[in-house]
């Protein structure tokens, strides 16, 4: 009788997962320190651990290569040959084949990815010609990550055409280095190349044989464009097909953070593992069930509330007791499932510091990361969403920011740059940082960028400040990059990043100075689930402020008001505050106010204010979201709604989409 495995997949696809991210996170220590015995025990001791489990589930691919995998590692932990970059370089190349694997047996589908490649990688090496590996090559030479996806599923949302291009140059060639840009000036002519193998620099050097591989992105089916390619001497298309952006598979490199000895204890070694962390007990819970208890437990404060105000007309003993037992064990709840749903930012974190690694070699950069707060901890629905923002502004930091080692050691600085990301709670907000010792933003540039492609008059260029400058960076479109590369030059980053914040109630701020490097700072709410909100009236109708947007509350008197184009407007402090009235933005009819004092709350996005009038200041509240479902949703102004104590809906005011 044969057993069936499928009830235990589930678990298979957690343990490997689990696996795979500690085989990312040792192979960060071993580069950083080849001899180190303790952490090729744990490298073994996992690849040994997934080969076992890979077999025992019937996924031979993934158990072959694991299989192989061991059998190298052996030889590193005997001592018989010792790790250089090019092993550990296959070993990663190895540990991303596994996530493709492991990633293809969770959708169900079979992976059509074969390993021979890697596997003859590895007896190469454990044959002891470590010259050889250079020459062993993927089936694919493009690994994707979720950057690269984000931006070709762009494209194609917008009517773009994706193509893999295999250009073939003659083998006698004597200017293959200008028979490449030849080929790329004519395609980013009609489009741009998002990928390239071998990498943009090695092209621009000569450095390939007789082809080299683009990702391209165009409008129509660029066959024009392909025929001129062919008009080039001794160039010729050799493939030439479109990509499905779904379809790819993209390697997870995940990993724990690191920290590097220049941040460690005297009596902390890297590399020592020898005191094993203490593991905590957990059960692995739906989202969706936390966010049907969430949705209980907002009702039960409605209800709790509703109870309040019948005790009160009641006015008896027993039932005021009753309620104020009530009133603290939903506080209770309600604390203890928020807590539930706040989860470590290190889960979001684990990703980079493979990335960071490898594309410092892309770049060929000399890079130190350092990591900090990851235990900060944030609402599972803001988590989810603040990766791929992260992952465009270290991306930046990388190839905006830091120079390159030669051009340091010219400015007088150490030949290896310095990346942060830090995370830290203050109040109901969480601040993430990501911070380079790089270049800085050079504001003159951006400022002629901006000229240049009419964003900006001349007049407004000259009259432009510092700060004024720095958020032109963030206009859909607009790059500093002169060439388009694999990493820079697409004009699409920091407005993607830019509305991502905003949409979790969220705002940067850029901090730069020239030379000596730049500063993001992110600012976001603990929850979007449970938020403090300052609760105002119009017309009889109760609306809810996040009180992350309010400055202050204050009243005027009619005679205060002054008009400047049709605008209404007040002085607050020696600054002009431009007015909205609430019942005008909302469509309401306004109530004749005749003399008296007039109710204005002052709001922010970034650093623009405006004041809110409303008839009556209710106070603040502490209030559980309500989605308003598919069909409302995207109402301008309305981020959401509460159910009141009386039973009644009141709407959430978006303070974003109202500036």
């Amino acid at each position: 009788m044969k057993l069936d495995m499928t009830q235990y997949l589930e678990v298979f696809l957690e343990e490997s997962r689990e696996h795979i991210r500690n085989l990312n996170s040792r192979l960060l220590d071993l580069e950083k320190n080849p001899r180190e015995v303790a952490g090729l025990n744990e490298i073994f001791r996992s690849a040994h651990t997934l080969k076992g489990m890979s077999s025992t589930m019937g996924f031979e691919k993934l158990a072959d290569l694991t299989h192989h995998m061991e059998n190298l590692l052996a030889d590193l932990k005997e001592g018989k040959m010792h790790a250089n970059f090019k092993v550990i370089d296959v070993l990663f190349k190895c540990v991303d084949r596994l996530q493709i694997i492991v990633d293809s047996i969770e959708s169900g589908q079979l992976s059509t990815v074969e390993n021979a490649d890697l596997i003859k990688a590895l007896e190469t090496i454990k044959a002891g010609h470590f010259e050889a590996v250079a020459t062993a090559e993927q089936s694919d030479p493009f690994i994707y990550n979720d950057y690269d996806i984000t931006i070709l599923k762009e494209a194609l949302s917008r009517g773009f055409n994706v193509k893999y291009l295999k250009i073939g140059v003659a083998p006698d060639s004597m200017m293959k280095a200008v028979r490449a840009f030849l080929v790329f000036k004519i395609l980013e002519e009609a489009g741009e190349i998002v990928k390239s193998f071998p990498p943009v620099q090695e092209l621009d050097e000569g450095k390939f044989e007789g082809d080299f591989e683009l990702i391209y992105v165009s409008q129509g089916d660029g066959q024009a464009i392909i025929e001129r390619v062919n008009q080039i001497s001794e160039v010729k298309v050799l493939l030439s097909r479109s990509i499905d952006p779904s379809t790819l598979s993209v390697p997870d490199p995940i990993s724990p953070p690191y920290k590097p000895s220049l941040l460690l204890p005297n009596d902390e070694q890297p590399g020592d593992y020898g005191n094993t962390p203490h593991v905590k007990q957990t059960v692995r819970v739906d989202i969706e069930r936390l966010d049907k208890i969430m949705n209980l437990v907002g009702e039960l404060v409605m209800h709790k509330g509703h109870l309040e105000q019948i005790g009160a007309g009641q006015k008896q003993a027993d039932l005021n007791d009753t309620i104020e037992q009530i009133d603290r064990i939903t506080t209770d709840l309600q604390s203890v499932v928020m807590k539930v749903r706040m989860v470590p930012i290190e889960q979001v974190f684990n990703r980079f510091p493979r990335m960071v690694r490898d594309l410092a070699k892309e770049l060929d950069k000399e890079v130190e990361f350092y990591i900090e707060g990851k235990e900060t901890e944030l609402d599972r629905t803001v988590i989810d969403e603040i990766g791929d923002p992260l992952l465009h502004l270290l991306r930046n930091a990388l190839d905006h920011g830091l120079e390159s080692p030669q051009e340091r050691l010219s400015l007088g600085k150490s030949r290896q740059g310095t990346v942060s990301l830090r995370a830290r709670h203050e109040g109901n907000n969480v601040y993430i940082e990501v911070e380079d010792d790089g270049a800085g933003i050079k504001l003159n540039k951006v400022r002629a960028r901006a000229l240049e492609k009419g964003l900006i008059s001349l007049l407004e260029a000259e009259q432009l400040t510092d700060e004024e400058t720095t958020r032109l960076l963030f206009v859909p479109g607009f790059t500093t990059a002169a060439v388009v590369t694999d990493i820079s030059g697409r004009g699409v980053g920091l407005d993607v990043v830019k509305s991502k914040i905003e949409s979790l109630n969220g705002e940067i701020i850029i901090d730069s100075r020239p030379g000596l490097g730049s500063r993001f700072r992110i600012k976001l709410p603990l929850t979007l689930a449970i938020i403090q909100a300052m609760m105002v009236s119009v017309q009889h109708e109760i609306y809810a402020i996040p009180l992350t947007s309010v400055d202050e509350t204050t009243m005027i008197s009619p005679a205060d008001i002054k008009m400047i184009q049709g605008q209404e407007f007040i002085m607050l402090r020696g600054k002009i505050l431009p007015l909205l009235r609430l019942a005008r933005l909302l469509g309401s009819p306004e109530e004749s106010v005749d003399g008296r004092e007039i109710y204005v709350v002052v709001v922010h996005q970034g650093d623009k204010q405006i004041g809110l009038v409303v008839e009556t200041l209710i106070g603040q509240q502490e209030i559980v979201i309500k989605s308003l479902g598919r069909i409302l949703t995207g109402i301008s102004g309305i981020a959401g709604a509460i159910i009141a104590s009386d039973g009644n809906v009141c709407l959430i005011l978006d303070i974003a989409t109202l500036f």
